[in-house]
């Protein structure tokens, strides 16, 4: 067998490149490098890193992380060489130079697993490496030696996962209304005996009981918003009286977040509910959208050779992991975020149904399916911890009757607003409408995959039932007016093609008209305008395709009155999975006529009169200059109201809660975001402040003369803050551009000294992963933007500076002036603004003992803003050199009590020393 020390191991950084061949180790060039990966395999450690510090993205070799993911599926692995050390006991690398011995060492550690009796990932093992030998995966040779034959054949995936079944609906929860002494009793089970007392955390968990209670008022549920700030304790406080009332009323509490992030804390934190995994992993269950599910039948496609090359290598280790997740999530869940992106995510967006085509009992593999035994085993659960867009789906379209969620808690709802702004809008674009008809059609052409039309979908139905049969053939033929394959390369030529390719081109036309007279069009940025003032061109074409689309809606609502029908007859062939899949098309089918509906209300609007209720506009998609979609777009000028009617009226209690809830303003912000102001009666609030000591261990710094525009300066300020600190450095940015220029500029220089950085849309991870090494490593710093500003949980010393490029002014948008004409003028824009600053300050003190600084390199930072911040934070407006000198001295994990403050101006308490 071949000796992993006798392998070339590469090691390419920011820093250098170092190669270790027969026991030695030397720093080479670019060039010696690529040229020796390219005649011998090496050992890596994230192949498409490496490659893109090499300046080679095709660079391929022996990945230790693919053989992680065939060991050790669904074993959680921070992919850093600290990382990996750590995670087989070995030695961690003093310097980037031992790195490449350590690869060695890793792969002769994992590989010797192969043989161990004591590998308890061992089952599937063998056949799955005999499939990877037919592909050719590099690591091959070395793993099929090591790994003995069975005694008896393996059983395959798909038939040792096990089966759901199905259970009787289950009764109403019980009436009962919580003790508080019960409540409170609670809380300390799960803090733990011998815990820090937290009088906020005791009175929040109070107040949130009384959620629970009866409801007295229809349309009114127990309404409660509550902003408790970080270190209160939210978490624990919430999943007392949540639990308490689960189990004494045998009902389900759905907990919903934003974050995927805040859903993995929330189901590790219920080990303290139910320390036995087994029992926790029964009384809470996570659910998401079906998109993040793995679907069995699209893997079973690509293991058959729907899948070629990398993809399907790719298939196989999903199928490893698959035999060893606990739900099947592919997006968050247990399999490693990494996984995807070592094969350019090529082909695991088709493992999940995206496309919502699933047959449901019509899949060999539906008693098993990852998304109905999540879905089922949420009925039973006490616990559901859900997102936002999920309960907003759940309560207006689900299919789960009787699951509608009765009981839930929002945290991080200061983004219900957002969600119910994504989750209620309507757009008819060339992507929704293409896939409208490839769900209706199938295949076409040369096209391969798993896609099946209605007709491949309904055949027993169309055999079975005439009227229902030609409902099929006439929706089929009525989605050839939909935009077709290459859409848009006909429509950028001048030669659009049916109807609605027509209206997308009229609309396209549109927009560069009047983007030319803003000098926008050749930002290389999207671009839209109002839906105000249409051409005729424009009218007419909307004419045509609202034509188009109500020959297209008409047999698909016969259709779905010709299933019904068949499901009240119950033919002979109508047996229990039979029935299933019927009942699952009748709802897909209700889903796009309610679209298409949508569509037809957008259309109408074109040429006539506007509603006060919606925002419309017209959009052309780009990045970069690049075109990539086209639509007519309509949000609701109020998306809060959809949400009330929805979601908060029908429920018996809401708990809405966030430590920035009221969003840098006051209790009438909360209120209007949350859709609480469309209520019969007002809700119940309650408050509590952090228990930090933000004066003595935080400072908010405003960098005074980084000249707005000057990438040199910005880049240099950012490059002497993060060595100043020693890394440790969170650095947010409004744009992508801006984003990457900085870290071109400055990366050699942080690595040089040690300091590693990672970016968002730089390198090739993705965003739970960055979050991962940055956790990992104190000295390593993290740019990146938005998705950053909120939801990141780094506590401790491995995240002492956040740094802001500047003010998160808004981008100006049709749909942000509507807004902002609606809202209060310029006072919205300040809300939004110091709800932003409020989040990305959240991020610095996510503990008692850390202590850190928040820099933001503008100077014209408004005072009115700086309310933003905690009450008595000191803040200073300074040069950067002054900053280097304070953030240098704060970033020291012994310094103790309070700041220094200098002989700078300090802004505090007030915020009111200007007015701007």
């Amino acid at each position: 067998m071949i000796d992993p020390a006798a392998l070339p191991a590469l090691h390419a950084s920011h820093g250098g490149i170092w190669l270790r061949e027969g026991g030695t180790t030397q720093a080479v060039a670019k060039g010696m490098a690529i040229a020796r990966t390219a005649e011998t395999p090496a050992l890596l450690l994230n192949a498409p890193l490496a490659g893109q510090r090499l300046g080679y993205p095709e660079l391929n070799g022996l990945d230790l992380l693919e053989l992680w993911a065939f060991v050790h599926p669904a074993r959680f692995l921070v992919p850093t060489p600290k990382g990996l050390a750590e995670a087989l006991d070995l030695q961690r690398p003093a310097n980037e130079a031992d790195i490449p011995a350590l690869l060695q060492a890793a792969a002769g550690k994992l590989l010797d697993t192969l043989a161990s009796p004591r590998w308890p990932e061992r089952e599937g093992g063998w056949t799955s490496a005999q499939s990877l030998m037919r592909l050719r995966w590099p690591w091959a040779p070395l793993v099929t030696p090591r790994i003995p034959r069975p005694a008896e054949a393996e059983r395959w995936l798909f038939s040792k996962l096990p089966e759901w079944e199905e259970a009787p609906p289950r009764p109403a929860p019980r009436t009962v209304a919580l003790q508080s002494d019960a409540v409170l009793a609670r809380l300390e089970s799960l803090t733990g005996s011998g815990a820090e007392e937290r009088p906020g955390q005791r009175a929040y968990a109070k107040a949130a009981a009384e959620v629970f209670r009866p409801k007295a008022h229809r349309d009114q549920p127990n309404m409660l918003l509550a902003e408790a700030g970080t270190g209160i304790g939210k978490t624990l406080g919430y999943l007392a009286p949540a639990s308490l009332w689960a189990g004494e009323a045998q009902g389900t509490v759905w907990i919903s977040t934003y974050t995927k992030a805040l859903q993995r804390q929330l189901d590790r934190e219920s080990l303290r509910l139910f320390p036995d995994p087994a029992t926790a992993a029964r009384r809470v269950v996570v659910r998401k959208g079906r998109e993040n599910y793995l679907c069995l039948l699209n893997l079973e496609d690509a293991l058959q050779g729907g899948f070629t090359g990398r993809a399907a290598i790719l298939a196989q280790l999903v199928a490893r992991w698959a035999a060893f997740s606990k739900d099947g999530d592919m997006v968050g869940g247990d399999l490693p975020g990494w996984l995807p992106t070592l094969f350019r995510r090529n082909g695991s967006t088709a493992l999940t149904d995206r496309r919502g085509e699933c047959i449901y009992a019509g899949c060999p593999h539906y008693r098993r399916c990852f998304i109905e035994r999540s879905a089922r085993a949420s009925a039973e659960a006490d616990i559901v911890i859900a997102n936002h867009a999920l309960v907003m789906i759940n309560a207006a379209r689900g299919r789960e009757i009787g699951q509608a969620p009765q009981r839930i808690v929002f945290d991080e709802g200061h983004h219900l607003f957002d969600a119910s702004d994504s989750t209620f809008s309507v757009a008819l674009s060339g992507q929704e409408a293409i896939e409208l008809r490839r769900w209706v059609m199938g295949p076409e052409g040369n096209s391969r995959g798993r896609r099946r039309g209605l007709a491949a979908r309904l055949s027993d139905l169309a055999s079975y039932d005439e009227q229902g049969g030609e409902a099929i053939r006439a929706a089929a033929e009525a989605a050839r007016a939909l935009p077709a394959d290459e859409w848009l390369k006909r429509i950028v030529a001048g030669e659009p093609f049916g109807p609605v390719e027509e209206l997308l081109a009229a609309v396209r036309a549109t927009v560069y008209a009047r983007a030319a007279d803003t000098g926008e069009a050749d930002a290389g940025y999207g671009l839209e305008t109002e839906l105000a003032e249409p051409d005729g061109a424009l009218v007419e074409a909307a004419q045509e395709a609202a034509r188009a689309l109500d020959a297209l809606v008409r047999p698909l609502t016969h259709l779905g009155k010709r299933m019904e029908a068949v499901i009240e007859e119950a033919p002979d062939w109508l047996d229990g999975a039979a029935r299933a899949r019927v009942e699952g098309a009748i709802a897909s089918l209700g889903w796009r006529r309610d679209l298409i509906t949508a569509w037809l209300s957008l259309l109408a609007r074109i040429g006539g009169p506007a509603d006060a209720d919606f925002v419309d506009w017209l959009a052309v998609d780009r990045v970069e200059g690049r075109e990539y979609d086209i639509g007519i777009h309509r949000h609701w000028l109020d998306p809060t109201r959809p949400l009330a009617e929805t979601v908060l009226k029908p429920a018996q209690g809401v708990l809405i809660t966030s430590a920035t809830l009221k969003g840098g303003g006051d209790w009438d912000n909360a209120e209007k975001r949350s859709g609480t102001t469309h209520l019969p009666r007002g809700p119940e609030r309650f408050e509590a402040a952090s228990p930090f000591d933000y004066p003595g261990r935080a400072e908010v710094l405003i960098v005074t003369d980084i000249k707005r525009g000057d990438i040199a300066a910005l880049s240099g300020a950012y490059a002497r803050l993060i060595e100043a600190a020693g890394g440790g450095t969170l650095g947010l940015f409004t744009a992508i551009r801006r984003l990457r220029a900085v870290h071109a500029r400055i990366a050699d220089r942080l690595a040089r000294a040690g300091l590693p950085l990672y970016a968002q849309h730089v390198d090739p991870m993705d965003t739970g992963t960055l979050i991962d090494i940055f956790r990992d490593d104190p000295r390593a710093s993290l740019l990146g933007t938005d998705a950053l500003r909120d939801g990141v949980d780094v506590p401790g010393h491995s995240l002492r500076l956040v740094v802001m490029e500047g003010v998160p002014w808004t981008k100006p948008t049709v749909l942000h002036a509507a807004r902002k004409l609606a809202g209060g003028g310029s006072a919205y824009d300040d809300r939004l603004i110091r709800a932003r600053l409020a989040q990305a300050f959240g991020r610095l003190i996510r503990r008692a003992e850390d202590r850190g600084s928040f820099v933001i390199l503008s100077a014209a930072m408004p005072s009115r803003l700086l309310s933003a911040f905690p009450p008595g934070t000191p803040i200073r407006r300074l040069t950067l050199d002054e900053a280097i000198i304070a953030v240098s001295s704060h970033s020291r994990p012994s310094l103790g009590g309070p700041l220094s403050l200098g002989h700078r101006d300090v802004e505090s308490g007030t915020h009111d020393l200007e007015r701007k």
